[in-house]
């Protein structure tokens, strides 16, 4: 692709490296980046020198605040379906689980590279969650140089750009993304989003096609760890305005902006220029949605209606702001509040509103403004609720990408408004250290609570009120323990909260069918199946309580319904066939049998010598799944 080159000069302005116009804003035009008057560093020259210190300190934070993580368990919160309890994904890497990768919409979402790369951790390190934890942290870290280092290669700044990898590195509010070894697609996702950006900026300088098909290639890639980087095309398009400086805001004249023939035909250009990237996004948002509806993720409007979810947008625009701000009071889950009051949506529509005027209006002498703005309005799109996917109204995790422009905002704007005060020089970088080193104690603590479910839960439930889901965790954590009363305690409050909520109803049937209460057990799984007839889990727990009292008909027939919703489930299959073995039916037993083992090889249930033979041992009997 061919870079558009303006036809003339008369109207170009450098952008200085602290992103300040150096001309007059009444003429602003296409520029190269070889028009800006400071030098900018090379691909590999954004690492040395001053870099390779600053590089070296933010590996340093990282390691300070997050190195404890290696010593963290599984979470009860998905890292079950994604890692510890899949079958497919406990086997590490085969053809058959590549294939899975591939084809699958399981967990709602369509995300081959993150299923590979957590195969690959089993390939390597078994299911010890240490490692996979580590994992994490070790793509959090690439990502941290990886921004340091374009945004030093952008713009030359080696400090401003060092101040927003410092805050992206131990941010409090990135704690969920890294501590959480389910959300491996965030850090994943956005090291193949920052190397796209590398990229970009390379094909910026020197256009050809190779340069732009790797673009292409990495963004593919990205959206392939997670689709929330959809909207890097747009992300694309402010870096073309700052500080890439391909184009910018035209003439201001009789108070309107008023662009010439030649920077509309740039504009064009430049979005022209991105098609084949808004090809991509597009077929992923199209993949994702149709995934996530099959999948029972995405909530209806009767659920939430459209008023509610947008007010909960604006609202939370505002609310995450808040939390980079001063980042206390921090959960893994926040519960969709019933309604907002009106004074806080309309606030936050005109406080959204006044900034956008604002920081267009000034950045025609400071265009890091409105670029650092609006990376983090577009960015949080896909996750701000208008479609609603799960039952959260916001979370920690969703600010991943989006709050580097808010950091960019910041890192340039604060010490251009100091500009004129005598002590700036030594101010800013000591106000800059203290910010830095308070966010990386309170990200340090924040990370304690995900060292396991039962922290991780009553925290949450410290922090938040009326959190169905937390009780719930927590009564989940608590009977892998097997602390049942006090589980019990925690499922009867999720329900209290959430009468309708068919998990709790399925857990508080397991714990009490633990604790020899059948009948009370029956009535909570026949309550969640009324409530969600597909319940396969709870299908199967009815038919190990009835199998226990000498029902095998009805046994076997939520047996098999519970394998119609969810044919890969190998304790259904194992249940299904002991059932069958009491019922006489042997050769259809064995069928069953042989099914968990294909799906669950190291099953041992199914592997033991007199497992057909119909014989009253203990470990044919029917068995609860852990919690």
């Amino acid at each position: 692709m061919r870079k558009a080159r303006p036809r003339g000069r008369a109207n170009q302005t450098a952008i200085d490296s602290k992103g300040r116009s150096l001309r007059s804003p009444s003429s602003v035009s296409l520029k190269s980046p070889s028009s800006h008057d400071s030098p900018r560093p090379t691909a590999w020259s954004a690492f040395s020198g001053k870099a390779r210190w600053v590089s070296l300190a933010l590996i340093a934070a990282n390691l300070i605040v997050y190195a404890s993580v290696g010593h963290h368990d599984f979470v009860n919160y998905d890292d079950g379906d994604y890692v510890s309890e899949n079958p497919l994904v406990a086997r590490g890497l085969t053809w058959h689980g590549v294939s899975w990768a591939f084809t699958t919409g399981y967990s709602s979402n369509w995300h081959p590279l993150t299923w590979l790369s957590h195969m690959l951790d089993v390939q390597l390190f078994g299911l010890n969650p240490g490692p996979h934890h580590l994992t994490n942290l070790l793509f959090h870290i690439a990502n941290t140089l990886l921004l340091f280092g374009l945004l030093h290669r952008m713009t030359g700044a080696l400090g401003r750009s060092a101040f927003v990898a410092g805050l992206f590195a131990v941010h409090p509010l990135h704690v969920e993304s890294v501590a959480w070894v389910a959300e491996r697609k965030d850090v994943l996702s956005t090291l193949f989003g920052m190397l796209t950006l590398w990229s970009y900026v390379g094909y910026v300088r020197q256009p050809r096609l190779g340069r732009y098909l790797v673009v292409l290639l990495l963004f593919a890639l990205g959206l392939m760890a997670k689709p929330m980087l959809v909207t890097l095309p747009f992300v694309l398009l402010l870096l073309d305005f700052w500080p890439l400086g391909r184009v910018a805001l035209g003439p201001i004249a009789a108070g309107r902006w008023a662009p010439s023939r030649d920077q509309w035909a740039t504009a064009v250009h430049l979005v022209w220029e991105k098609l084949p990237l808004l090809a991509l996004t597009v077929a992923s948002s199209i993949v994702t949605f149709v995934v996530q509806r099959r999948g029972g993720s995405v909530m209806g409007l009767d659920a939430i209606p459209l008023n509610l979810r947008a007010a909960n947008a604006l609202v939370s625009y505002v609310a995450y702001i808040g939390e980079m701000l001063w980042p206390a009071r921090l959960a893994v889950f926040y519960p969709y509040a019933r309604s907002l009051p009106g004074w806080w949506v309309a606030g936050a529509f005109l406080g959204l509103i006044g900034v956008s005027v604002a920081v267009i209006w000034a950045g025609l002498r400071h265009p890091y403004l409105p670029v650092g703005w609006f990376w983090y309005l577009g960015t949080l799109v896909p996750v701000i609720g208008l479609v609603q996917v799960g039952s959260q109204p916001m979370a920690d995790r969703y600010t991943y990408v989006p709050l580097i422009g808010l950091f960019i905002l910041v890192a340039w704007g604060v010490p251009d408004l100091l500009v004129r005060w005598p002590l700036r020089s030594i101010a800013v970088p000591a106000a800059a250290g203290l910010v830095i080193s308070g966010c990386a104690i309170t990200a340090w603590a924040q990370l304690q609570y995900w060292e396991s479910g039962t922290a991780l839960w009553a925290h949450a439930l410290e922090v938040t009120t009326g959190n169905y889901l937390a009780h719930n965790n927590l009564g989940n954590a608590l009977a892998r323990q097997g602390r049942f009363d006090e589980a019990i305690v925690q499922f009867s409050e999720a329900l209290r909260i959430k009468p309708d909520y068919s998990f709790a109803h399925n857990n508080l049937g397991n714990a009490l069918a633990r604790q020899g209460r059948v009948s009370e057990a029956i009535e909570h799984y026949s309550e969640a199946l009324r409530i969600e007839p597909g319940y396969a889990e709870a299908h199967n727990n009815l038919g190990i309580v009835l199998a226990d009292q000498g029902k095998l008909d009805e046994a076997i027939a939520h047996y098999s319904e519970a394998l119609r919703t969810k044919p890969d489930y190998a304790d259904a299959h194992n249940n299904l066939g002991i059932a069958l073995v009491k019922h006489g039916r042997e050769d259809e037993a064995i069928h069953e049998f042989s099914e968990a083992l294909r799906i669950k090889p190291d099953y041992a249930e199914a592997q033991q010598p007199g497992a057909y033979s119909g014989e009253p041992r203990e470990s044919q009997r029917s068995h609860f799944p852990i919690f």
